[in-house]
């Protein structure tokens, strides 16, 4: 899906080879950030010497190096050799890759939906109940996790098949803080405070948000973000897992009440920097610099963790722009505090002992350390050191996952692409355009009850 890759920073195809202790870019021992002992640990149980495993994976370009630093610690305890590759196009990739039954050891993919295509055909072997008892007890928001994780296997009945592994969220609005300390503004812990806030913005003669759902061919996906974030805060997990399973239809009150939440900020001519009609018409790419422009023109910004590579050249995140999570409501204590995000699961695909231990890599500290203590990396597990962050706004990211009572994915990623990638997003354009909730949704669900 588009917005999955916007999370990454892939841009080049490449495959890399193992990796020897020389590679290590953090020396065992010499950091106190790093859990060495988790590294020590792990190295006395898998002795693996002279095995291969062959993972496959959506990393490319700056993201796979970052991988490739990271795994570089799993040959060195292990004494395995691994071979990373990936391709442009992973999604069909992997599917020919197991059809033809030559599938790597081990798959890494950020579409559950085609997680849940490979475990239905018996292409994954489950992780067993260690793992999902290991996710429940050290990812927050553990249960979460492992829903994520369970698909019907060949036989029909549950398993644990993932493993979740580099997380991105999506629950942010982005800000200025220079703008809010000149105006007098505070950031809202409160989605009644954030739209006080809206709302106190226009009373003082400026404009709260800049929203931009162009995106070429996708156009419309930004809005999507609001919805699955809104209505989490909204319904209950199981009214959005319901959701987009389409257990429940388009049509449903929780459903047209989130589209009315968005509408709320999205169709007020005053809300928005240029207007309702802007919306549908703006760049989401452009969208963010109006944060930046003297005097303002918004001051807020709903959109995912990627937004910075949009911003002016220069930017420092922390300092020149800074984000707050997008608060859940006052008066609906029991939703918690909800994130949306995205991220990639790794699964085993041809059950070896490198595999299994490679996922067993995958629960030590290190393993999430070593990738936190450089860029583009966020995690849920409570026992990897937030001190590892590399810098002040990845560890404040990686404290709202901690802070999550609920963590749910992507909605439109885990729907139909007909749907997801396409009503949907259509649809969206449509409601910022005046059609109504009802009308929008019952169009989607339309298209929805046409798949075959």
């Amino acid at each position: 899906m588009k917005k999955t890759f916007l999370m990454t920073a892939a841009l080049a195809l490449l495959m890399a080879g193992g990796a020897a202790a020389a590679d290590l870019k953090f020396k065992p021992g010499e950091d106190s950030k790093f859990n060495w002992q988790s590294f020590e640990d792990f190295k006395k149980g898998h002795d693996l010497k002279g095995q291969t495993l062959t993972i496959f994976g959506p990393w490319r370009g700056e993201d796979e190096a970052l991988f490739k630093v990271v795994y570089a610690y799993f040959t060195e305890a292990t004494g395995v050799e691994i071979k990373y590759s990936s391709s442009e196009n992973y999604e069909q990739q992997i599917v020919i890759d197991t059809q033809a039954g030559s599938p790597p050891d081990v798959a890494i993919l950020p579409q559950p939906g085609l997680i849940a295509d490979l475990a239905s055909k018996g292409y994954l072997s489950p992780l067993g109940d260690e793992t999902q008892k290991w996710l429940l007890d050290n990812y927050a928001a553990g249960q979460s996790w492992v829903d994520l994780s369970t698909y019907k296997g060949k036989d029909g009945n549950a398993a644990l098949f993932a493993f979740p592994y580099k997380i991105d969220v999506k629950s942010l609005v982005w800000y200025v803080p220079e703008n809010f300390e000149d105006a007098g503004y505070e950031v809202p812990k409160t989605m009644e405070d954030l739209k006080a806030l809206t709302e106190q913005i226009v009373a003082d003669g400026g404009t709260p948000w800049c929203i931009g759902l162009g995106s070429g061919g996708a156009t419309g996906w930004p809005a999507t973000d609001w919805v699955e974030d809104l209505m989490l805060r909204t319904a209950t997990p199981e009214t959005y897992d319901k959701w987009v399973t389409n257990q429940i239809p388009f049509t449903d009150a929780a459903v047209t009440g989130a589209l009315d939440e968005f509408g709320w900020f999205a169709k007020n001519d005053k809300f928005v920097d240029g207007g309702a009609a802007a919306v549908a018409s703006t760049d989401f790419r452009d969208s963010p610099k109006g944060l930046f422009a003297s005097p303002p023109k918004c001051y807020l910004h709903h959109q995912a963790s990627f937004i910075p590579s949009f911003f002016p050249e220069g930017t420092v995140v922390g300092e020149d722009a800074d984000f707050f999570y997008m608060p859940p409501y006052a008066s609906k204590p029991e939703l918690g505090n909800p994130v949306l995000g995205a991220g990639t699961l790794a699964m085993i695909t041809k059950d070896t002992p490198a595999a299994r231990a490679f996922i067993e890599f995958l629960k030590t500290p290190i393993a999430h350390e070593v990738w936190m203590a450089q860029t583009s990396f966020l995690t849920p597990f409570k026992s990897a050191n937030q001190e590892a962050y590399a810098n002040a706004p990845m560890k404040k990211q990686g404290e709202i996952l901690l802070n999550s009572t609920t963590f749910r994915f992507d909605g439109s990623d885990l729907m139909p692409g007909k749907i997801g990638a396409g009503a949907f997003w259509t649809g969206m354009i449509d409601f910022v355009g005046g059609k109504s909730a009802a009308d929008v949704a019952a169009g989607v669900q339309k298209s929805w009850d046409a798949i075959k």
